[in-house]
């Protein structure tokens, strides 16, 4: 007795649009479970897609270039064999061939061009309702507000009736960047750098970003137009803390995980965000409320092939040194294999970006909007310490926290600082 099985694309935390990047299946092929059978990506990872199921593929509904979903149909699989499917929540069992699903996404009609005319009246009315509000569906909304626009400054949609679709954002996003927007009160544009050809001078070779990097890019440049970021350096003594974290490790057993240093900085932080809850806040789009966050969920830069990755550590303050290293572990190694969910980057309220394995003795991070700070960490180094009557030899760490001024003044920055700096110069405070 046969089954027909569907792959779908399972829970990848709620992004509407994953590019596909390579279909590693087609008709008439065995697959077994846990085989890749597709590589996706967003603008934060890739990640292979698993077969759910043992069998023959009998139809397969995407290919490179599409863009899915969550629960969007990947595959059907002939399954001749029941005690081979999975149990849920791995592929949905069919009695019998389904069609394939559309994918939500706004139908966009042909329009032609309107031709350039300096009459206001002859650009299609974008339809709103009884507040005024553009006509957009929330999953548009969301996507311009992850983007930092207002979709009332789009003054024209394409979709039915004038409503404002995704690619009307995006189009409003590349002028902004390349004109400046009308009516903000930022002046002129910012001009773009122009095309150098640059053969003259020698051979050249293209090397085609990946979209993990083009968009970290977009996303920085636009943090840094956006806020008014502040960076405050500050050195902490971490002497007595790499002595009980040497003390530690020394009790493992071969095999287990060392503690690194990086854990005690996560809890230090968190404990500072408990008494600074500026800190764990993120400015509401109106730039009019602060809303403050009650969980403490830290994100960790990792450095990866594909460029730059947050994984996010979560709930640090109900889980001990050894739980997050665990967790840190595990979670780095799934971004150097390109394994990482987009739920696994998710929800962040601060990031930590860390230097100190290569060197440096400061940087100025990007803060991770929308989150309102970063903290940023280079080699730790011994240096002659003054304490009162002699110099003495201290490992001293380096420092750097960016801030969006609009939400954190520079003496709440500071007294922020002072805060970490003392927990790890002594993390039995770190039990009070």
């Amino acid at each position: 007795m046969t089954q027909l099985c569907e792959i779908r694309v399972p829970d990848v935390g709620n992004v509407a649009e994953i590019d596909v990047v390579e279909v590693l299946i087609k008709v008439g092929d065995t697959v077994e479970i846990e085989q890749t059978v597709a590589t996706l990506e967003t603008d934060k990872a890739s990640m292979d897609l698993p077969s759910s199921a043992n069998g023959s593929i009998k139809e397969v509904f995407i290919k490179p270039g599409d863009k899915v979903s969550e629960g969007t149909l990947i595959a059907t699989v002939l399954v001749s064999d029941t005690s081979s499917a999975p149990a849920a929540p791995a592929p949905i069992v069919v009695e019998a061939p389904k069609a394939e699903p559309v994918i939500e996404k706004a139908v966009e009609p042909i329009v032609s061009a309107p031709a350039p005319t300096p009459a206001a009246s002859s650009a299609p009315a974008i339809e709103t309702t009884s507040t005024g509000k553009a006509h957009a569906s929330p999953a548009t909304r969301l996507f311009a507000r992850e983007l930092g626009v207002d979709v009332s400054k789009i003054t024209l949609g394409t979709g039915r009736k004038g409503r404002i679709l995704k690619d009307d954002v995006k189009n409003y996003v590349k002028k902004a960047l390349t004109e400046g927007v009308s009516g903000t009160g930022t002046g002129a544009g910012i001009p773009s750098i122009p095309a150098v050809d640059f053969s003259p001078f020698g051979e050249t070779e293209l090397l085609k970003l990946s979209k993990i990097k083009r968009l970290t890019g977009q996303n920085l440049s636009r943090v840094w137009l956006n806020l008014p970021l502040v960076t405050y350096h500050e050195e902490a003594d971490i002497t007595e803390m790499e002595a009980f974290r040497n003390s530690l490790n020394a009790e493992k057993v071969k095999g287990d995980v060392k503690i690194t240093g990086l854990i005690f900085i996560v809890k230090a932080l968190v404990a500072a965000m408990q008494q600074f809850p500026n800190f764990n806040a993120s400015l509401s789009p109106d730039g009019e409320s602060l809303i403050l966050k009650k969980y403490y969920n830290i994100g960790i830069a990792v450095d990866t092939p594909n460029g730059l990755v947050v994984p996010v550590l979560r709930n640090v303050n109900t889980k001990s040194i050894n739980e997050l290293t665990l967790e840190l572990a595990e979670k780095s190694e799934k971004a150097r294999l390109g394994k990482l969910m987009p739920a696994d980057m998710q929800g962040g309220c601060m990031t930590i970006s860390s230097l100190g394995g290569i060197g440096g003795t400061a940087f100025t991070p990007i803060v991770n909007a929308p989150e309102v700070a970063i903290l940023g960490v280079t080699r730790a180094k011994m240096q002659p310490v003054w304490n009162g009557k002699e110099f003495i030899p201290r490992l001293m760490l380096p420092l750097d926290l960016t801030y969006d001024h609009r939400v954190i003044d520079g003496a709440e920055g500071a007294r922020f600082m002072a805060t970490v700096k003392q927990y790890l110069g002594d993390i039995r405070r770190l039990l009070l």
